[in-house]
């Protein structure tokens, strides 16, 4: 099987792994999950994180051909726009982002002026759909219950899992958020194992776990099956569901999920300027 060569990028105020995958052939490159950089506190935005990811791709004479969003994220605004303007290829996302578009547009009452049909988007994968990434052949699997929209990008023996798998010490993404759901969480996690083992994983997420040091990345289908402290082998749809619902009920709402939902339902483009010019993020109030 074709291998491709990855490298991860670390925004550590998000805890977020982008990733550049290419095919060593033909240097034909996708870019997954590029942040924007964004202070809550102050409402400013800028784009260190994503330009070291331009200046790696551009040292490297890489062609971009896809920046993918495994899912809408609600940790972190994506820059993939930015990084487009600057290195061109196609902004893809599964095709149940409309999902999450007609629910959302809803809570932040974006009206008419906001597409609920994916079309801020390049293009929208369907379930099973292949493709190649230069000479390697890629798949794009639907692995919905963190997010409806949730993503798994199989590029040769490396698959792209957003935040459907954490590292096996940490677990699993959470399935409070609207269309969430732990059961399908669990299906779609099943779908992921029965990979080839030696199948790489790269994860969207990391996170401080006692014993171990650093963040890591990387891992691989076998380790997940044998480890998972939440989904290995032997851990079967009902203790999974009980498990990640009672955990869930003691998760805060994450920092950044207002502001980043705004912006990547939106593909990562930020809302329409008001009539003084002036960009704004809405907080609605005792609503969710």
């Amino acid at each position: 099987m074709h291998r491709p060569e990855v490298r991860s990028f670390f925004h550590e105020p998000s805890n977020t792994f982008s990733h550049v995958a290419w095919d060593p052939a033909t240097m034909k490159a996708a870019v997954f999950d590029v942040v924007l950089d964004y202070d809550a506190a102050s409402g400013r935005t800028g784009h260190a994180s994503a330009d070291a990811v331009i200046a790696f791709v551009r040292a490297q004479r890489l062609d971009v051909e896809w920046l993918i969003e495994t899912h809408a994220h609600a940790d972190h605004l994506s820059a993939a726009p930015y990084v487009r303007e600057q290195l061109g290829g196609r902004l893809a996302i599964g095709e149940h982002i409309r999902e999450v578009q007609a629910t959302f547009g809803a809570l932040f009452n974006a009206g008419g002026g906001f597409a609920r049909d994916g079309s801020q988007f390049d293009h929208l994968f369907a379930d099973g759909e292949r493709y190649l990434l230069g000479s390697i052949e890629a798949l794009a699997l639907h692995t919905p219950g963190h997010t409806p929209a949730c993503m798994v990008h199989v590029i040769g023996n490396a698959a792209f899992v957003g935040d459907t798998l954490f590292m096996p010490d940490y677990g699993t993404a959470r399935c409070d958020f609207p269309g969430g759901d732990a059961a399908t969480l669990y299906r779609s996690i099943r779908r992921i194992f029965a990979l080839p083992d030696a199948t790489r994983l790269f994860l969207c997420h990391d996170y401080p776990v006692p014993g171990r040091d650093g963040f890591v990345c990387e891992t691989t289908v076998a380790a997940q099956r044998a480890g998972n402290v939440h989904v290995r082998d032997g851990i079967d749809e009902a203790a999974f569901v009980a498990m990640r619902s009672a955990r869930d009920a003691t998760l805060k709402v994450p920092q950044l999920l207002l502001p980043a939902v705004q912006v990547n339902m939106r593909a990562g483009h930020l809302p329409p300027a008001e009539d003084n010019g002036v960009r704004y993020l809405k907080i609605p109030l005792d609503a969710i």
